[in-house]
């Protein structure tokens, strides 16, 4: 074997440059509809390449662009600049009417997750319907997390990596502090014991309307 393809032979194994590293995550990211994980780069790219290294780089050369690559949980996503925003609303917004007691669910589960129905019935101090729920998982805004190493092993609920994104969060960390809710009217006239929310009466969902939707839960 001469010199020449042995040298060829070699190059077979090396991972391409850092900057078609780059290109290659770019397309990956442009393609796909759902945020794309570091690990499921790796196994779509050659042998060798480093995904991580090479989304750092593509990142900071995304900087000021209108579009900007954002972290969703530990996956990654092409998405239009925050301050850009405004110029999508006519195609992005989506009317998602949720009850009062949709929203204190959904807010409980994304505050205190992992949790189990009965520590949010305990939270709110009412029962939570089955709809409340089935309508929290149809959006895919929660799903069932582990179960408890309890007696019964009951269930608990997490908030979904399509949340984090409908939100433009990277993680649960990132949700608004007590001030916020407050501003957004989430908390307003709530008593604070220990319970971040509740209310009071029946947990009915046919006669609860729509005004509850806070805006800390709009687009």
């Amino acid at each position: 074997m001469t010199d020449n393809q042995i040298e060829q032979e070699e190059s077979l194994f090396d991972a391409p440059p850092i900057g078609e590293q780059e290109r290659m995550i770019e397309a990956v990211l442009f393609a796909s509809a759902e945020p794309v994980t570091i690990k499921e780069l790796e196994s779509r790219m050659p042998h060798g390449c480093d995904a991580a290294e090479a989304m750092v780089h593509l990142r900071k050369r995304y900087e000021g662009r209108g579009v900007a690559i954002v972290r969703v949980g530990d996956a990654y996503a092409i998405r239009t600049a925050p301050d850009l925003g405004f110029l999508m609303q006519k195609e992005t917004v989506e009317t998602r009417k949720l009850s009062r007691a949709a929203i204190e669910t959904l807010a409980i589960i994304a505050y205190h997750q992992p949790v189990t129905r009965a520590e949010i019935e305990e939270i709110r101090g009412v029962s939570v319907s089955r709809g409340t729920v089935d309508q929290l998982l149809e959006m895919e805004w929660i799903r069932f997390g582990r179960r408890r190493m309890t007696p019964g092993r009951p269930v608990t609920f997490v908030v979904t990596q399509e949340f984090l994104d409908h939100f433009g969060l990277e993680n649960a960390r990132d949700l608004p502090g007590l001030k916020e809710l407050r501003s957004a009217g989430l908390l307003e006239s709530r008593p604070p014991p220990g319970a971040m929310l509740s209310l009071t009466g029946e947990d009915d969902e046919e006669n609860e309307d729509a005004r509850g939707q806070s805006e800390m839960f709009e687009e």
